[in-house]
């Protein structure tokens, strides 16, 4: 390693040290560890051993419907004595018996094993990178296409169970704690209310006939005035419901028994999403119930959108939704957004539509965290918008495996050495792993072997997870625990750790860091090439 090398790679990994506040003498035996690492790299089961046990702080871009595998939903489907249509390639309930479209999917792994093998591809975008299913439909199309498919036949505990599972996923995968976005179907009676009441447009028009750039707030204020009624009643039903959420979830992993699944050891909170492919009214609805529901209950800590950001209704209200989000923040400020901005690739829209998505997420919205940022150097002035993102600390979850898959998006043409060189907080995510077949792990594992990521980054990275996730409480670089790792919290430092969630979780980490490194150089010592 030449010297002006060395010196690049210890003024890269001072930016993202900065980025994320950790402090620089955890990068003393950087340079060690990095060469350790790299020596383990060059066998990729090794490499997967390593990264297996790695301590990965946080998932923060994980949908929970898109992160459940094939088989657990035909399993679910199975117990309820749901079907299989041949016509829809979607799972449906029961009774199945008199049509010859459906299939009876209880004892099909024996029964047709061959047909269960199709189901699984018709539920995934399973070995699509290897070419395998019709090479006419995109991955794209294939992976959106999937949720409309497994969504019906899995009984009434369907939606408890993707979430105790995605806790069992998460341990499984070293994590310690999972942002998930789930939404609250108690909220339903809000989004039928608003779509019920007519949709006044909000623009307001310009003297000269350019596009308009900023709502008329009083349309808005009488809008949510007249639906505050029913997201109160709304509001209150949604905790009842979580309350009882939390207790089927517990039991389905046997918390608090003599012997508890691992998952009981991850820490769980909630994303609420909008749908940006619905009409206005509807979003409109989504957000005001959403918005105070994480007002009002600690276990719901932010809110995004989904739903393709190409899609027609969301490119054409693209900019509304940016400026109702600026609306709810007026009145919610302390509501924080991470927002999907820049899911998108040269070829799948217009270059126009690259061109201020995620400038708009950040500086309209006010996105605290930018989930994919594909397109970042698609947008106007991308230098300035990644010196801003880095200055004010906007994170950004990477999901390489969806990239790849959906926007044929990986290797030299991905984005994340450019967020990393411009010091700009990065974290690594699976997104909908269900549905790509992959895991965390295997997230990180592409980091290394595609991007080049260093074992000093990846640590950073997961550090990240947690220091710019949304769970509460003060960071433990921010205050008097950040001089304090590997020996005894001081007085202080307890008193933050009882205080902060999030600290509890940053310290549990920096432990587990800790005994890692001892494994790795022995495992290293062992079995490395």
């Amino acid at each position: 390693m030449t010297s002006a090398y060395k010196m690049c790679l210890a003024a890269l990994m001072a930016a993202v040290c900065l980025a994320s506040g950790a402090p620089a003498r955890a990068q003393a035996s950087a340079d060690d560890l990095d060469a350790l690492f790299a020596r383990a790299a060059t066998s990729r089961p090794l490499l997967r051993i390593l990264l297996t046990k790695l301590p990965k702080g946080a998932d923060l871009h994980n949908h929970a419907g898109g992160g459940t595998y094939a088989e657990d939903f035909v399993a679910w489907a199975a117990e309820a004595d749901g079907c299989f249509s041949k016509s829809t390639q979607s799972l449906e309930p029961g009774p199945c018996a008199g049509n010859a479209d459906l299939t009876p999917l209880r004892g099909l792994p024996e029964r047709d094993p061959d047909l269960y093998s199709d189901i699984v591809d018709a539920l995934s975008t399973r070995r699509f990178e290897l070419g395998v299913g019709d090479p006419e439909i995109s991955g794209h199309r294939r992976f959106f296409r999937t949720f409309g498919r497994s969504g019906r036949g899995g009984g009434a505990d369907r939606g408890v169970r993707i979430q105790a599972e995605a806790l069992r996923q998460a341990a499984l995968d070293n994590t310690l704690y999972l942002e998930l976005m789930a939404g609250s179907s108690a909220s339903r009676p809000v989004i039928e209310a608003s779509a019920a009441l007519p949709w006044i447009d909000p623009w307001i028009k310009t003297a000269d006939g350019s596009p308009p750039d900023r709502l008329d707030a009083k349309i808005l204020r009488e809008r949510l005035d007249r639906l505050r009624p029913v997201i109160a009643k709304a509001t209150a039903a949604s905790t009842v419901l979580a309350d009882s959420n939390d207790k089927t979830i517990a039991g389905l992993n046997r918390c608090g028994t003599a012997k508890p699944e691992p998952a009981c050891a991850v820490t769980l909170r909630y994303l609420l999403s909008i749908s940006r492919q619905r009409p206005p009214e509807v979003v409109f609805g989504q957000m005001a119930a959403a918005f105070a529901l994480v007002k009002a209950d600690p276990r719901y800590v932010g809110i995004n959108i989904l739903e393709p950001e190409d899609g027609p209704v969301s490119l054409r209200d693209y900019r509304l939704h940016m400026r109702l989000f600026a609306f709810f923040k007026t009145l919610y400020p302390d509501v924080p957004l991470t927002l999907h901005a820049g899911e998108l690739a040269m070829g799948l829209t217009p270059p126009r539509d690259m061109r201020f998505h995620i400038t708009e997420a950040v500086e309209i919205a006010g996105a605290r965290r930018i989930g994919h940022g594909v397109s970042i150097a698609y947008e106007d002035e991308a230098d300035k918008l990644l010196a801003r993102m880095a200055r004010d600390k906007v994170a950004v979850e990477i999901n390489l495996t969806s990239n790849d898959v959906i926007l044929g998006v990986k290797g030299r043409d991905h984005p994340l050495p450019l967020y990393l060189a411009a010091g700009v907080p990065v974290t690594l995510s699976t997104d909908d792993l269900g549905v790509s077949r992959s895991d965390l792990t295997n997230e990180y594992m592409r980091a290394v072997v595609e991007q080049g990521v260093r074992y000093s980054q990846l640590k950073q990275m997961s550090r990240n997870s947690l220091t710019f996730s949304f769970l509460q409480g003060a960071s433990l670089w921010d205050g008097p625990c950040a001089s304090a790792q590997g020996v005894a919290p001081s007085t202080p430092c307890a008193a933050i750790l009882k205080a902060s969630p999030k600290a509890r979780d940053q310290w549990r980490l920096e432990q587990a860091f800790e005994a890692f490194e001892i494994e790795m150089k022995a495992i290293v010592a062992k079995l490395a090439p």
